[in-house]
């Protein structure tokens, strides 16, 4: 049984509402990259990054695939990754599926787990056409008069990842190529190409495209993936009318690692709940969180055998104080502090070595529930879902009322037919009469029950290509006593002289919308540990001076756009009476260090004298020794002697 201070740990453990690491950890990914292997992909060109090299189309697409792998060792050791190659005269050799693969393709690496060997094996080949530029064009030939249709390109990757792909992981291809236009003056084959496509996204699977361009030949796509590659609507009145953004398409080859940085994490839904709209009328959604904390990957633990490492399984284990037992988790109870009474507590031979005085608990109360009734207490005895209650106007939504960041919610037509359809029709009128949703969440089965806002946000796109989807935010809303009203201090101010001074600079050093995106800016500190993982991995030196911090601010830059605005307004600083003055502040006093060293603690039982030791001193010493600290003082001084008699 487990002691009254463990009341709250449970707390802690299970009251993630909205994020849960765990959960994507368990979903696994699955990339196919399916490369264009024609004559336009091989022709060489002049390396950006290397004096008097060589490089293609071609060797930019595997390059970036080797370095998506790479970066998966570390990010997503259990996603998987397999490169597909069509338009080439190579067939495939994999006995496993290739009567299925269409004719001019060829499957260079099926779909596994990702691992260093299938990547080194990708870098000696990288590394040797580095040295040899026509060495693609060998391995690889390319097909020349002709196009393979793009209808087989698709089934291709199909077989590839039916056979090699695990069923509940997320499926995507990348398809890279340069050629807008395919299939010229042939609709038979654009309807073909159209209709494999689409059985290929019913199956779970989702493109996302990557045009090269080069200033000489610009990708057009209205020419042929405007009509095949449809982008996701709401409305399916609004299907033939889609047109693909523009960023897809990448106007530098060197841009096509870092637009994959962008894709390379797949969107994966956090719950997948019902929305009751009303008694009976219920449709699915599912929730996505827009902002997620990026930690380091999850440790293992494992045994050196002396030939060789295994993996330690590792699991948690109850065990009975009084009966040195195993205890099964299903048979613990938990308790609650019940704390002192006014009369009881509050005596000065407390702290100098009394018992805590605990209050009784009343006739016919229990002081211990099971899991099952904490989670009771927890939920209402709820089901995971969203219930609407009614509609307010938008205005009544606060700034302060937005505590915790939101939850982006999506209809899911796979459970309920008709979600997308009554989705669309609920957000277009909520915009129309600018009204928002309160609804009641419960999101987990082992979160708590919140009231949300659901604010509404229409389909938009801006310049530079990034679409805001059309969907519902969901927003926790705060209770009362979440939100406490800060005591306002008037600063001091100051002048209009020298806002002015100070915003001249600041004009100077202003990023144009759209000029920075963040994702191209990655935690340093993360970036640093992952990049010493990868070394290791595959067996390199690491060079700690040769890692660069994207985040690094160019102080060049800074002091050659705004350096003198800066001293000038410096200047102003040394005279402005409000910048000089230094407020006076109160002192705060810290609490007493009563803490005591071990030695300390090993002289006293030595002589004795343990019992001139306090209980929280005691107690201090025994959890550092991670020895059970429940029971009177007595109990607690034989405890530390029984330990260092032991030790």
């Amino acid at each position: 049984m487990p002691p009254f201070d463990d009341w709250n740990i449970i707390d802690e453990e299970e009251e993630q509402e909205l994020q849960d690491a765990a959960f994507f950890e368990g979903k696994r990914d699955v990339i196919l990259f399916c490369i264009d292997c024609s004559e336009s992909m091989h022709e060489l060109r002049d390396d950006p990054n290397y004096e008097d090299v060589k490089t293609s189309h071609l060797f930019t697409a595997l390059e970036a695939a080797m370095q998506i792998q790479k970066k998966k060792v570390i990010v997503g050791p259990n996603d998987s990754v397999g490169i597909v190659l069509f338009n080439t005269t190579r067939s495939s050799e994999t006995k496993n599926h290739a009567t299925e693969i269409k004719k001019n393709s060829f499957v260079y690496q099926p779909i596994t787990l990702i691992s260093a060997p299938a990547i080194q094996e990708l870098i000696q080949l990288l590394d040797a056409a580095r040295e040899d530029p026509d060495l693609l064009k060998s391995t690889f030939p390319p097909l020349k008069g002709k196009k393979m249709p793009m209808g087989d390109v698709f089934t291709s990757c199909n077989w590839v990842l039916r056979d090699g792909a695990p069923k509940t992981a997320s499926k995507r291809v990348f398809l890279i190529t340069d050629d807008d236009n395919p299939h010229p003056g042939s609709k038979q084959l654009v309807t073909s190409a159209r209709t494999t496509l689409l059985d290929l996204t019913q199956s779970g699977v989702q493109i996302e495209p990557f045009f090269i361009a080069t200033p000489e030949k610009p990708f057009e796509t209205y020419k042929f993936y405007s009509s095949v590659l449809l982008p996701n609507v709401l409305n399916d009145e609004d299907e033939d009318t889609g047109v693909l953004p523009e960023s897809i398409s990448i106007t530098r080859i060197d841009d096509l690692l870092s637009q994959m940085r962008f894709h390379e994490v797949p969107k994966r839904a956090i719950f997948s709940i019902p929305f009751q709209l009303a008694d009976g009328f219920v449709i699915s959604i599912k929730g996505y969180g827009l902002v997620t904390e990026q930690k380091k990957g999850s440790y293992k633990y494992f045994v050196d055998l002396g030939d060789r490492m295994e993996v330690a399984n590792s699991r948690t284990v109850y065990v009975d104080e009084d009966q040195q037992a195993e205890v099964n988790k299903t048979e613990m109870v938990y308790g609650m502090a019940l704390g002192a009474t006014p009369n009881e507590g509050g005596s000065d031979d407390e702290g100098e070595g009394g018992d805590t005085v605990c209050r009784a608990v009343p006739l016919g109360k229990r002081p211990f529930y099971t899991a099952d009734e904490i989670k009771s207490f927890r939920t209402l005895d709820l089901e995971p879902s969203i219930k609407l209650l009614g509609f307010r106007d938008r205005k009544e939504l606060a700034f302060e009322d937005n505590v915790k960041h939101s939850v982006f919610i999506y209809p899911d037509e796979s459970k309920y037919s008709g979600s997308k359809r009554t989705f669309a029709a609920l957000l277009k009128k909520m915009i129309e009469k600018k009204k928002i949703g309160h609804v009641l969440a419960l999101t987990r089965s082992n979160a708590a029950p919140v009231f949300c806002a659901m604010l509404p946000q229409a389909e938009s796109g801006e310049e530079g290509g990034w679409n805001d989807p059309a969907g519902f935010h969901l927003i926790p809303l705060p209770f009362a006593d979440d939100i406490r009203g800060a005591p306002l201090d008037r600063a001091f101010r100051a002048s209009d002289e020298l806002k002015d001074a100070a915003r001249v600079w600041i004009d100077k050093l202003c990023v144009k919308d759209g000029a920075y995106p963040p994702d191209s800016h990655p935690n340093p500190a993360l970036a640093y540990h992952n990049a010493q993982l990868q070394a290791s991995a595959f067996r390199e030196e690491f060079d700690p001076e040769a890692f660069e911090d994207l985040t690094r601010p160019k102080y060049d830059m800074i002091h050659k756009r705004a350096g003198n605005l800066m001293k000038e307004w410096k200047r102003s600083l040394l005279t402005d009476e409000s910048a000089n003055v230094v407020p006076m502040t109160t002192g705060s006093k810290r609490k007493a260090d009563i803490s005591v060293d071990e030695a300390e603690i090993r002289s006293k039982h030595e002589v004795g004298a343990l019992a001139k030791l306090r209980v929280d001193q005691l107690k201090d010493f025994l959890k550092s020794k991670s020895q059970p600290v429940s029971g009177k003082k007595a109990e607690l001084i034989e405890r530390v002697n029984d330990w260092l008699d032991a030790h």
